[in-house]
């Protein structure tokens, strides 16, 4: 339990104590109650809303009801003093023994604190990247991989059971377009000049290689065919190549899928879609009818006409949703079901899907399915990406020529690296655009997040090591009642914090607050580091005072344990030394 929903427990105690005393009328609904850090640090260590969000149900005035909180939790060992402040809030300032505990037990825990315990796990499936296989990565799928990987990482430390899915578009007309493309680059391999290339194919160079490929493979047999014969082959060995590709520039940022569902097994007689579809009429949420038209300027391929519509209305969308198209195929939508049902068949308590921005109307609609197809069991999360905006010293970046028409992936993690592109993809919030420039992420300053966060860490492990060669191994079980600096007393709450970041993160779907957390964590530790370069009575390790250097040293410990941790949901190195 983290420090927050521990007090949080102790002031529902409270409430139940002084309704049983009569000192209020019954115990109060406390759901919108809060334990949180106070907005001023001068103001404590804790705050609480309690006495604000129950005095009128109660008959109380806020202040009064907060006098009673106050100096029931004074009563608290924990707790050195409790006051009343503003209309009606509680401030609480807990005791240097109770830090130096709540060390002790991250201690104890090492890398499982901040781990929620005795958690039953949720099964989570998170789906991400899932682009197109008609080429490399771009840096747009790369802000989505690293968002979804992290998330994935993040939801497994609070202790969820997470699957890491991509949902393979090989069922649509790209992929046809994707084999006119290789065939073209094939009939180039045999020797062929086949000039510019046409509109409306894919002119990337990542192309030649296959197209050589299946030269060498089949000669000029496949010239010899009609599209009708060779489109299927072409189509299965680029979108396979296609994969290949994709998967070696994911494993470049360290991201690993546990399935790859293709589109395809869901069309098809007596596919998934076809099922989906009949489970819907025969629930009634089917039906023929005419949409209105969009608002605002109609789109050129408007037409009025009977539609087969799923009633998505009822289930919170915009509008009810067309399941067939005007020559009887089934539209990506009836395919958003299938796929659905399919995780909720595997059972998926939770779908998280992560999109790019322009994918923002889907938001409502993959809800309305979760809660049709589930009868509202499941929960259905979409997280948007928003775009990255490349730089070079302030200067924006050209594209690709490798790619044609983009700047990919793996040009970006080759120049910079893994660490620098995850760590900076997530420091900022998803559903905020990134400027991401080349020059500022390998810079060794304290200006650059990433090296100052893995700085922090490496900074540690030399500390520890000093420590080893100066004092020798530390003890079973330090003491660290000597830690009494105000310093040090300020990195212990910093570090008690980790649990509590842990749990919003996960619950927000935010590991962008993770990364925000590391460098306030590296922040804190880098000053407290420099105030003992002017003060050697604070420095970590005092070769005249070795049981206090221990004590230091374990807190260092146990810094290096949550710093790695975050690293490690950010899918960053923690780095022993920096070179």
């Amino acid at each position: 339990m983290n420090v927050f929903a521990d007090f949080s427990a102790r002031l529902s105690s409270i409430m139940e104590r002084l309704a049983a005393e009569g000192a209020i009328a019954r115990m109060p609904d406390l759901s919108r109650m809060v334990v949180e850090p106070p907005r001023d640090a001068s103001h404590g260590d804790l705050a609480t809303n309690a006495a604000m969000v129950t005095a009128k149900e109660l008959g109380v005035k806020p202040r009064d009801l907060g006098e009673l909180i106050a100096k029931a939790l004074g009563a608290d060992p924990d707790v050195a003093s409790a006051s009343v402040a503003g209309p009606g809030f509680v401030n609480m300032t807990l005791t240097d023994a109770f830090w130096l505990k709540e060390l002790s037990r991250a201690i104890g825990e090492g890398a499982d604190y901040g781990r929620p315990a005795n958690k039953t796990p949720a099964k989570v499936n998170v789906e991400y990247v899932s682009a197109n296989p008609t080429g490399p990565m771009h840096v747009g799928h790369c802000r989505g991989a690293v968002f979804g990987d992290s998330l994935a990482n993040l939801l497994a430390f609070a202790g969820e059971e997470v699957t890491r899915e991509y949902y393979i578009n090989d069922a649509g007309a790209q992929v046809d377009v994707l084999a006119r493309s290789v065939f073209l680059r094939y009939r180039e391999a045999l020797g062929e000049d086949i000039g510019a290339i046409p509109e409306g194919l894919y002119p990337g160079d990542y192309l030649k290689p296959l197209g050589q490929a299946l030269a060498d493979a089949h000669g000029e047999r496949l010239k010899t065919m009609s599209e009708a014969e060779w489109l299927p082959l072409v189509r299965e060995a680029a979108i396979d190549a296609m994969m290949a590709m994709i998967r070696d520039d994911l494993a470049a940022l360290n991201i690993r899928h546990d399935v790859f569902f293709s589109e395809r097994t869901l069309h098809g007689e007596g596919g998934l879609i076809v099922q989906a579809v009949a489970d819907l009429k025969a629930q009634g949420l089917v039906y023929e009818g005419v949409l209105a038209p969009p608002k605002g300027e109609l789109p050129d391929d408007w037409e009025e006409r009977e539609q087969t519509l799923f009633r998505a209305t009822e289930f919170g969308d915009d509008v009810d949703r067309p399941l067939m198209k005007s020559d009887g195929s089934y539209t990506y939508f009836a395919a958003d079901i299938a796929y659905f049902r399919s995780k909720f068949g595997r059972g998926f308590k939770e779908m998280v899907f992560v999109l790019g921005a322009d994918h923002g109307g889907y938001v409502k609609r993959l809800e309305a399915v979760g809660r049709a197809l589930s009868g509202g069991t499941a929960k259905v999360s979409v997280e948007l990406c928003q775009l990255v905006r490349l730089f070079r010293a302030g200067e924006p970046v050209r594209m690709s020529k490798r790619a044609g028409s983009f700047v990919t992936l793996r040009d970006v993690v080759d120049e910079v690296g893994r660490d620098a592109v995850r760590f900076m993809m997530l420091f900022r919030s998803n559903d905020a655009v990134l400027d991401f420039d080349f020059a500022k992420v390998t810079e060794q300053s304290r200006d650059n997040p990433v090296f100052y966060v893995q700085y922090a860490h490496a900074r540690m492990q030399s500390i520890l090591r000093n420590g080893r060669e100066i004092l020798g191994e530390a003890p079973a079980a330090p003491d660290l009642s000597r830690l009494t600096d105000p310093g040090e007393l300020g990195l212990i709450r910093k570090l008690a914090a980790w649990p509590r970041a842990v749990e919003q993160a996960a619950a927000a779907r935010e590991p962008h607050r993770i990364a925000f957390f590391l460098h306030e964590l590296a922040s804190e530790f880098h000053a407290h580091w420099n105030r003992g370069k002017d003060s050697p009575d604070l420095r970590f390790i005092m070769e005249n005072n070795p049981l206090s250097s221990h004590d230091r040293l374990a807190l260092v410990r146990a810094l290096s344990v949550v710093l790695a941790s975050g690293l490690g949901v950010l899918g960053v190195a923690a780095p022993d030394e920096m070179r």
